[in-house]
Order: structure tokens, then C-alpha cells, then sequence
């Protein structure tokens, strides 16, 4: 056995964890399905055949994507005891009952602080669906109410679109929901302005991890989840600079820029371009990224207006604006 300590995922979660672990762990590096690059926060990143040759001691799944994973350890030969989940780790039963070595390896304390203390979640109600299985179980609550507001678009004109893609999973929900719209993704699609980021971190907002997991996207990478793709308008680009001039209606938006600026630029433009009936799912406003509700307040104070709106208990609480 080689041994040492590797992270699956590369995302968000992964880059946050790596950043909560101490520099005393051998952590050696990052396990990906689908890398964007060869290095994440300064470790190399394997595929999942390649971990699997290295033996580690521990495996901490930083990724939703349990069912998925779990599939593919087994058929690697990676076994249970070696897996550690600290995300979606509770169904009907604990998925970390038989990871023995995570408390060799971290120990009590540290272990607890991983592993959330509310850590339920509830099994998706679908059997055939529009959308695949994956994008319901990463975030049932948000996904479920997007189809329900979808169904309610019915007679709404205008566009969807979505500020702050990243790996384009809601888009592709959207996309999937909205078949007969033209779809809008506004992302540069290789992270956040490095000035605005540096700005929130500094404010203590988010980390150094959670900038550089939003560096692992690419367009080509969003485009090929989408089912209806001959739909999708990419607008790759700094907003609102890549607006390059659009004028559109919109029916439904996703503001999910994570950054107080984008996030307020994103209200600034698609509020007064919101056809009545529409929503705006503005991603984040209950998270610890702070940013997105100190914008959406500022907005509305400096507009003299209050927004309509629903808190819903997703994973990152997003506050639905009703038009």
C-alpha cells in the first residue's frame, strides 16, 4: 500500500476542505472523473484508475456524487473502509460506518468537524425524469422548485438565462425544463475576476480554495451536459461587459455569481428585463458567501423597493424572486 491521504473532487467542497485540514496530514493529492487540470491547490490530480493503483490509506470524498462513486470504488477494488463521505453521507444508512481509518487518520475532533451534523437527504421522488438522476440527488429542493416554477412559465414570454454557470449542472436542469427557450449562459468560464475574488477574500468571504475549484470548468465541459444544446447562447466573457449590447426579455434567470459586484451587476441588469410572472433564483443568499445577500440588500435600498421573494431550505439557500 502506498498510503497517504487523497481528496475525490475537485470542486468547490474539495478546495474549502483542503484549505480546513492541517499541513500535518499527508494529503498527496486529488482524485477527478473528468480533471480540467493537472494540479489543484498545489497537488497533482489522478484519475480514478490511477488512485486506485496508489492504495491510499484514506479517500475523503469531497463530492455529492455518492451513488456514482461508490459504484466506481467498487469496481476499482477501492473498498468501503477506505472511504470517508463529507457530503451527502447519510441515507438510510451512515455511508462512514465502516470507514475505519478515517479516525486513525484525523482523529476524533477533526473528524467531527468534517462531517456535518445535519446530514440527511431526502431520496429523489422520480423514476423516469427529463433530468438525470445525478442533478436531482445533488440538490432536490432547488431542483424540485425549478421544475415547479418552470410549469408555471406557461404563458410567460421571454428567455432563461444563467449568470455564474460554473460546471453547468443547473443550467442543464434548465435547459432540460425549457426546451422550447432560448438559454443564456453568462460565465467566463475559467473563474471569477481575479480583483473582485481578491476582494471578497480579503473581506473573509470565501477561500483561496473555493476561487481556484471555480477554475476548473471550461465551456466545452458545460455545453456537452446540455440535451438541448442547439437552444443555448454561450456569453463567455466579465459581465455585464459580455453582454456585448443584448437587449432580451426573460422569463427565468439563475443568478448564481457567489461575488457581492456580479452578483449585484446580475440584478441590475435582468430585474428591469424580468417579463411579469417570471423568477429570478438567486443562489447563495443564506450561505456563507456573504457577498450575495449584502448585494441583493444593497439593490433594494438603493432602488427604494423590496423584492417579492421565497427563502427555500436548499444546500446554499436561494431567495426565489417572484416578478
Amino acid at each position: 500500500m502506498n498510503g497517504g491521504i487523497y481528496i475525490w473532487g475537485t470542486g468547490c467542497t474539495a478546495g474549502e476542505l483542503i484549505e480546513k485540514l492541517p499541513g500535518s496530514l499527508d494529503v498527496r493529492g486529488f482524485a477527478d472523473s473528468f480533471p480540467t487540470a493537472d494540479t489543484f491547490m498545489g497537488k497533482p490530480v489522478v484519475s480514478p484508475e490511477a488512485l486506485a493503483a496508489l492504495s491510499p490509506e484514506l479517500i475523503i470524498v469531497a463530492s455529492r456524487h455518492t451513488d456514482e462513486i461508490l459504484r466506481r470504488c467498487s469496481e476499482l477494488g477501492i473498498e468501503r473502509g477506505r472511504l470517508l463521505f463529507v457530503k451527502d453521507s447519510f441515507r438510510l444508512a451512515d455511508l462512514n460506518s465502516g470507514c475505519d481509518s478515517a479516525l486513525r487518520l484525523l482523529g476524533p475532533e477533526l473528524l467531527r468537524s468534517l462531517i456535518p451534523a445535519c446530514r440527511i437527504v431526502r431520496e429523489s421522488a422520480y423514476g423516469d425524469s427529463a433530468l438525470d438522476g445525478r442533478d436531482l440527488e445533488n440538490d432536490y429542493v432547488r431542483v424540485r422548485t425549478l421544475e415547479l416554477a418552470c410549469e408555471m412559465l406557461t404563458d410567460v414570454p421571454g428567455a432563461a438565462a444563467e449568470l455564474g454557470v460554473y460546471r453547468g449542472g443547473f443550467a442543464r436542469c434548465i435547459n432540460a425544463l425549457l426546451p422550447g427557450r432560448r438559454l443564456y449562459l453568462f460565465d467566463t468560464f475559467d473563474g471569477f475576476d481575479s480583483a473582485e475574488a481578491r476582494h471578497e477574500r480579503q473581506l473573509g468571504r470565501c477561500g483561496e480554495g473555493f476561487i481556484e475549484a471555480h477554475r476548473n470548468s471550461s465551456l466545452e465541459r458545460v455545453l456537452a451536459l446540455m440535451p438541448y444544446p442547439g437552444q443555448v447562447t454561450p456569453m463567455p466573457g466579465l459581465f455585464p461587459a459580455s453582454l456585448n449590447g443584448l437587449e432580451e426579455r426573460f422569463a427565468l434567470v439563475s443568478l448564481d455569481a457567489d461575488l457581492e459586484a456580479s452578483t449585484y451587476a446580475g440584478l441590475d441588469y435582468f430585474v428591469p428585463r424580468m417579463n411579469r410572472g417570471g423568477f429570478i433564483f438567486l443562489h447563495d443568499y443564506s450561505s456563507p458567501l456573504a457577498g450575495v445577500r449584502a448585494a441583493a440588500e444593497r439593490y433594494q435600498r438603493e432602488h427604494g423597493l423590496r423584492f417579492h421573494a421565497l427563502p427555500l431550505c436548499d444546500v446554499n439557500g436561494t431567495l426565489v424572486l417572484c416578478m
